[in-house]
């Protein structure tokens, strides 16, 4: 069985495009590198600016095999040059019920 996951990106100062490059890379490496499934992931923006990604890894063993996988180190090195990681809750919008965001097209 899969996990899905929602993570949360904030860009650093004039690294909001860099980070949309990174974002882009993320679902094909992992594809690539068999560590996720096939459902759709969806990327979206909230009213601060950061980034929100939902997709599925594969299993507990893929997200283990992703932290020894020499493509996905080097991917997640530009994300931490391009951005902060945050939790759900540091985004305003979780706050409330049914939040909204703005989808963002790849």
């Amino acid at each position: 069985m899969g996990i899905l996951v929602i993570t949360c990106f904030k860009p650093n100062p004039g690294k909001e495009s860099e980070l949309l490059e990174v974002v882009r890379d993320h679902m094909p490496i992992l594809k690539k590198e068999g560590l996720v499934t096939d459902r759709p992931c969806h990327v979206m923006k909230s009213k601060n600016g950061s980034i929100i990604e939902v997709f599925e890894w594969k299993s507990q063993q893929a997200i283990d095999d992703a932290h020894k996988n020499k493509n996905v180190l080097e991917l997640w090195k530009r994300f931490e040059n391009a951005c902060e990681y945050k939790t759900l809750s540091s985004i305003e919008e979780s706050n409330i019920m049914f939040p909204g965001f703005e989808p963002v097209n790849l």
